[in-house]
């Protein structure tokens, strides 16, 4: 769940996803649901001469499981908070938990 609660805090940024075929879009972080199924509008296909079939391409629903890669800008990265959400997902959990 660590994720998902990263990227929902990435709605309405601009990022780039790089699909598992090659294919990378960018565009404004809509929505993202528990799979990292992520819905991008405002979309632009980055390789237009390789992909002309995706140049009309407005909005788009992309599956988590065909994604490779999502690229956010740096300045969208809060790290203490990845990095304490990270801790508190690793930490030991008590015998009666």
């Amino acid at each position: 769940m660590l994720f998902y609660s990263f990227f929902k805090t990435l709605v309405g940024k601009e990022i780039a996803v790089e699909l598992k075929n090659d294919v990378v879009l960018t565009g404004t972080l809509h929505s993202v649901d528990q799979y990292l199924n992520v819905k991008l509008t405002d979309v632009q296909v980055v390789d237009k001469v390789r992909y002309p079939q995706l140049v009309e391409l407005k909005n788009c629903f992309i599956r988590g499981s065909v994604v490779r890669y999502i690229q956010i800008p740096k300045g969208e990265v809060d790290t203490e908070l990845l990095q304490d959400a990270a801790r508190k997902e690793n930490a030991p959990q008590g015998k009666g938990s």
